[in-house]
């Protein structure tokens, strides 16, 4: 009689935590200055990586990707981390907080000005930052 695996729960988990663990890797990223936040969007798992910069101590939204579930939305998210260099465009954005004027320079990949800013926007109110500048960079 044929052996049948069932996969447990916690072979899930352990995908999971390999998948992020090589997205980790390839950004050459600590553990402290990555996030990755899953949500449940229209019945898919969402996944949105965010990076905290030490310096200003700041997060920003890296990348979200949509998956069937939370391996799939992590798979999709190592493709594009092996890969959004050659797909989107680098930008440099200067900005400031209301309750720091010092200014600081952050780089973000998009497709569009419009995308590099709603990753410096992501999770905070628009009112606390005062943009200074974006450029989008030359191409190398």
């Amino acid at each position: 009689m044929p052996k049948i695996t069932v996969e447990t729960t916690s072979d899930v988990h352990v995908e999971a935590a390999r998948v992020q663990q090589q997205v980790k890797d390839y950004l050459g990223l600590r553990t402290s200055d990555l996030m990755f936040e899953f949500s449940i969007l229209d019945g898919k798992a969402k996944l949105d990586l965010i990076t905290i910069n030490p310096r200003h101590n700041q997060s920003f939204l890296f990348h979200s990707e949509t998956g069937a579930d939370k391996v799939d939305a992590l798979k999709k998210m190592l493709d594009y981390v092996q890969n959004y260099k050659e797909k989107e465009n680098s930008y440099t954005i200067q900005w400031t907080t209301k309750s720091n004027s010092e200014l600081h320079t952050s780089y973000f990949r998009a497709g569009n000005i419009l995308e590099a800013l709603e990753k410096l926007y992501y999770a905070r109110d628009r009112n606390t930052i005062t943009v200074f500048s974006v450029v989008l960079n030359p191409i190398s």
